[in-house]
């Protein structure tokens, strides 16, 4: 699917297979006069697939879950074909890790859509949100951000959370552990793994200081458009306001979440445990707020392809210094 390519405006394209939802985001790459990059989003699709249902459950991808999978990656590149995208990736985390056919499946669907879809391990899941350079993103937006303050990147998905530590500008390690709101919710997980995870994360945070925490994933975004607007900080949520957000979810039936708080089915029902595994890690690392600037996974696809996409452009520009 390679289509002609302008190297001063493009489009780039990233899929992310996660266990609850799989999403396909677009954007536009244009190059400024200055040399710089503008990434302007074109288009983004959100699918309830919720492979993880299947897999936490019962091991493996059903064949009625495969050929929904099958028809979404086939529209999928419908829309990346009409977009006139000239490159993408595709990743997969966390439940077709651990589906016993899911490499069968992903074998399947290239097949019948020319689409290869990557297994990514949790540690190259964590590395590539932490591509997006978030911290970065907040300086440059007036945030309070400090780049010698210590960033805890923390990506809650329905089978793996992923934990990045970045501190004074660098990235000091990350982590994959396998609780999601998924796994919560079908019993594969207890909350007593969410103390052993908060255990962990306060071993690596050792010696860093003080915290600052940065929310990725569709339920913290969700949880801060929440708030209500005379209380709501323009890119952050306080630990009351989660806490607060968490006491009248979690009080409700998935039914009354959805009418109160119009929230979608696949949204309503793991919600509440992302809001624990939220809060439990800002209680272990002492912090007040969560940071939460509506950037994950894709984004970060997108950044590594651009990037390869530059560097190539470099190497096949002609060598002039000994003309």
């Amino acid at each position: 699917m390679k289509m002609e390519y302008n190297p001063n405006s493009f489009n780039l394209a990233a899929i992310d297979i996660g266990s609850n939802a799989a999403r396909l985001l677009i954007k536009s790459v244009t190059r400024q006069e200055d040399g710089t990059l503008l990434f302007q989003k074109q288009q983004f699709v959100r699918f309830p697939l919720r492979l993880g249902l299947d897999v936490f459950q019962k091991g493996k991808i059903s064949k009625q879950r495969e050929e929904q999978f099958l028809r979404m990656i086939k529209a999928f590149r419908q829309l990346m074909i009409i977009y006139n995208v000239v490159d993408f990736r595709a990743c997969a985390t966390s439940a077709l890790r651990d589906a016993s056919n899911g490499s069968k499946v992903l074998r399947h669907i290239k097949h019948r859509t020319g689409i290869e879809i990557e297994i990514i391990s949790g540690e190259e899941e964590a590395r590539t949100i932490y591509d997006t350079r978030i911290e970065t993103m907040l300086l440059s937006s007036a945030s309070s951000a400090d780049p010698d303050k210590t960033y805890l990147y923390i990506d809650v998905g329905g089978g793996s959370t992923e934990i990045t530590v970045i501190a004074n500008g660098q990235l000091v390690g990350s982590k994959s552990f396998n609780i999601g709101t998924l796994r919560l919710l079908s019993g594969t997980v207890t909350l007593d793994a969410i103390s052993g995870m908060c255990d962990d994360i306060s071993q690596m945070m050792v010696g860093t200081g003080k915290v600052s925490i940065i929310g990725s994933g569709g339920n913290i975004n969700k949880l801060f458009r929440l708030v209500p607007k005379k209380a709501k900080l323009k890119d952050r949520i306080t630990l009351q306001q989660l806490v607060r957000l968490y006491e009248q979810l979690s009080s409700l039936s998935i039914e009354e979440r959805m009418r109160e708080f119009d929230l979608r089915a696949d949204r309503a029902d793991v919600i509440v445990p992302a809001a624990q595994i939220f809060i439990a890690i800002a209680h272990a690392t002492g912090s007040s707020e969560i940071l939460v600037p509506t950037i994950g996974l894709a984004d970060g696809i997108i950044n590594e392809l651009s990037a390869k996409i530059q560097a190539e452009d470099e190497s096949d520009k002609p060598n002039t210094e000994n003309d």
